[in-house]
């Protein structure tokens, strides 16, 4: 079994140590990051299973236990000589001593040393690699590969991703024992050496299983408290929006009907009062439609309707729907020309809705410039699918905010809402429109500068492409 207790000094890894990649940990997210890298690398590094899920789980202890500390940094690197080993170090300027449970527990599944200083420390852990797979080059050079990218990752898909790791660990471990039952079975008869052999092996696979089992059951609980969080808040998004849309429409009919040139004369007083009880209205049943939509969604109750796209009449009509909403004589919207667009096939009212919560969005922050829509063929020859890129000049959004602008309700605070109405739940919605679709949308951004969101949809009328499990997608949101 790998491991052992936590010990100070040099690493029992024999050679010189080859830097392959480094990275920064400075957020929970990063750490999920950290935990499907390590298991992508030991995977590609060919070690089996249960090592993998050692590795990636030891990682993770130790990245969450060190998080917020100063200059936090993890490296991976390779050594050479006759027994090879993967070497990942966490450095760090200053802040709290490891916690020795968290030392304890990374002991149990890998070997690690550790030193703390006043100004500075490191824990080093180290995994042994198998004799039969790749070597020298072609090893660090599959390695650097691996981990030149590696997609942020949610808590809810770090606990999803843990839970099939350890899962698929205790099927594997118990075709072992089963396995070995059935062989003792077969030969207790005859040698009797066998039988000790077996309970010697039973004991010790106990032995390993048993902090496994414990961090399988609290995943399981956490998963299930997310499941019903989930479930609670999509009721009550459900039933509140039912509940306003009734009266608010009427504020709305009616205040229309004030407004109307038949209506009995208004002061100006009055025309003023009337206006903004009709903007107040309208700008509350926006908020109430999409909560609902979004409920719909998450609740499994939007069905998609694949169905061939024109994109070209498709890019006509959002020109003019938007073209007649927003009074920018300031900002440019550049869409694609009448030439021939590529084929899609998908459901063109989720298209729609995605698009056009994109483009108002970024028309909403743009003050000067362009907006720009840009349609093409993915080049990634995999699968078909269709690239929709939109491109603003406006406010951009700072780095330390990006990964918060998909959480539903959250806006990012500046001078720039001043006089611009919202709800936080535009690139939620369209982000989950686009995972019901099978694709899904990426941002980038510079405060200053301006934005770029890019949607991938596949073409759902290829054979080669795989309809999206709607309810699944639901589900899991």
């Amino acid at each position: 079994m790998p491991g052992g207790a936590p010990s100070a000094g040099r690493s029992p890894a024999a050679g010189p140590v080859d830097t392959v990649a480094s990275f920064a940990l400075s957020s929970a997210q990063d750490v999920f990051g950290l935990r499907r890298r390590a298991q992508q690398a030991a995977a590609a590094l060919e070690l089996d299973r249960q090592d993998q899920v050692r590795l990636a789980t030891a990682l993770s202890e130790v990245g969450r236990d060190r998080l917020g500390c100063r200059e936090l940094e993890v490296s991976f690197g390779l050594t050479s000589g006759p027994r090879s080993s993967l070497l990942v170090t966490f450095s760090w300027a200053g802040g709290p001593s490891p916690a020795q449970d968290t030392l304890d527990l990374a002991a149990k599944l890998v070997h690690v040393d550790h030193e703390t200083g006043p100004a500075a420390g490191r824990v080093v852990i180290t995994q042994p690699l198998p004799a039969d797979g790749p070597q020298g080059a072609a090893r660090r050079s599959r390695l650097a590969e691996l981990l030149k990218g590696g997609a942020r990752s949610t808590e809810a898909d770090d606990l999803r991703a843990q839970t099939r790791d350890l899962i698929a660990t205790l099927e594997e471990t118990r075709a072992q024992r089963e396995e070995l039952r059935r062989l003792n079975e077969e030969l207790e008869e005859t040698n009797r050496g066998v039988l000790a052999l077996y309970s010697e092996l039973t004991l010790e696979l106990e032995t390993t299983n048993s902090g496994v089992l414990a961090l399988h059951s609290e995943l399981e609980e956490k998963r299930h408290q997310l499941q019903e969080a989930s479930e609670a808040k999509t009721r009550f998004w459900t039933n509140i929006s039912h509940e306003l849309r009734t009266p608010v429409n009427s504020v709305v009919g009616l205040s229309a009907l004030l407004l109307a040139p038949g209506s009995p004369p208004l002061t100006d007083e009055q025309q003023e009062q009337a206006e903004l009880i009709a903007s107040s209205g309208r700008t509350l049943l926006s908020l109430v439609s999409d909560l609902l939509d979004v409920a719909k969604a998450e609740a499994g109750h939007l069905v998609i309707h694949p169905e061939p796209v024109d994109l070209r009449l498709l890019v006509a009509h959002l020109s003019g729907l938007l073209l007649s909403g927003h009074g920018h004589g300031q900002v440019t919207l550049v869409t694609p020309g009448p030439e021939d667009q590529p084929a899609l096939v998908t459901d063109e009212t989720l298209l729609v809705r995605i698009l056009r919560n994109l483009l108002s969005n970024a028309l909403k922050f743009t003050e000067r410039g362009e907006v720009r829509l840009d349609i093409a063929a993915d080049p990634e020859p995999s699968a078909p699918a269709v690239l929709f890129t939109v491109t603003d000049t406006g406010v951009g959004i700072p780095a330390e905010e990006i990964d918060r602008v998909f959480e539903a309700f959250y806006q990012v605070r500046g001078p720039h809402r001043s006089g611009r109405s919202g709800t936080g739940l535009g690139l939620p919605y369209a982000r989950t429109l686009a995972e019901l679709l099978g694709g899904s949308l990426t941002l980038t951004s510079t405060a200053g500068v301006g934005t770029r969101v890019q949607v991938r949809l596949p073409d759902l009328g290829s054979a080669r492409t795989k309809e999206p499990d709607v309810e699944g997608a639901c589900r899991d949101r």
